[in-house]
């Protein structure tokens, strides 16, 4: 049942395991709170585990921002501050030199989370020559486009500016898929296990991880989709359709969106972006504002 079920999500794919009824050996679940946010970070130690969620070892931290989009008057700060503060946790060291990547297709509404959320993160590796600037981390930003835009798959791009910049980190920034309509635009996912670009929207390249780019690669995805074969069964499941686990779903290679994708992409974009910054900047969020402008 669960192999006809696409999501990009570790969470949902523990979840799906056996429809949750019993615990997997190799992953261990931990949930608290962040700035009024509910956070499960899901850690898979062996590889049978991995194989058995199809999601590589690693440790992959899920905020839940619905409580964001009820728009109260410091919805921004705190939903930014609890993406900096697990990115920070994730992160797990002193970072002096990061390069940030916007991964997807900016004319494609779904897919263009990441371009969106390179416009707000703070650049500052053209400043570091000026002691004025000593403190900050020297941040470079990289918007590397699509195949068919480019010519260039997005990792040729990006390994070429590693060697060049030479980060301590890479930060990539994705859409990604869920099996849930109601995770889409409320949920960011974590992961220091790299990541695929494309994938989210069915269009999978060549991925970035430390094994190919020869740094840690920090992923940050925020579901946009879901597959419409992975909906439908759902849908069936939750109307008490006989057997509709059992049922096989065509893959017609179709992705359902909310109406209203363009202006939640704007908005969690800032968030993603803005937690970006406070997690690598030691600035705080009044700093951060007023930098931005």
């Amino acid at each position: 049942m669960s192999e006809q079920r696409r999501t990009d999500l570790a969470l949902e794919a523990r979840e799906l395991w056996r429809g949750g009824a019993e615990e997997l050996p190799g992953v261990t679940t931990r949930e608290r709170r962040s700035f009024g946010y509910a956070v499960t970070a899901v850690e898979i130690t062996e590889e049978s585990a991995a194989k058995a969620l199809g999601k590589p070892v690693g440790t992959y931290v899920t905020l839940d921002l619905r409580p964001y989009w009820e728009h109260a008057e410091d919805a921004l700060e705190r939903a930014a501050s609890a993406v900096g503060e697990e990115l920070r946790a994730l992160l797990g060291r002193e970072v002096k030199t990061a390069l940030v990547v916007g991964l997807g297709n900016g004319a494609m509404t779904p897919d263009a989370i990441g371009p969106q959320t390179a416009e707000h993160v703070l650049v500052t590796r053209h400043l570091m020559r000026d002691s004025a600037f000593a403190a900050l981390t020297a941040v470079g930003v990289l918007v590397p486009g699509v195949l068919g835009r480019t010519g260039m798959e997005a990792a040729e791009t990006i390994r070429g500016a590693v060697r060049t910049v030479r980060p301590d980190v890479l930060l990539a920034v994705d859409a990604l898929s869920s099996r849930s309509l109601a995770r889409v635009c409320t949920t960011v996912q974590l992961s220091d296990t790299g990541i695929v670009p494309g994938s989210g929207v069915g269009n999978r390249r060549r991925a970035l991880s430390r094994a190919s780019l020869g740094i840690p690669v920090i992923a940050v995805g925020v579901p946009t989709v879901v597959d419409a074969a992975t909906l439908a069964l759902d849908l069936l499941e939750e109307a008490g359709v006989p057997d509709a686990s059992a049922l096989r779903m065509p893959d017609a290679g179709v992705m359902v969106t909310p109406r209203d994708i363009d202006a939640q992409i704007r908005e969690l974009s800032r968030v993603v972006g803005y937690g970006i910054d406070l997690a690598l900047q030691p600035l705080d969020y009044a700093a951060l504002c007023d930098l931005m402008g």
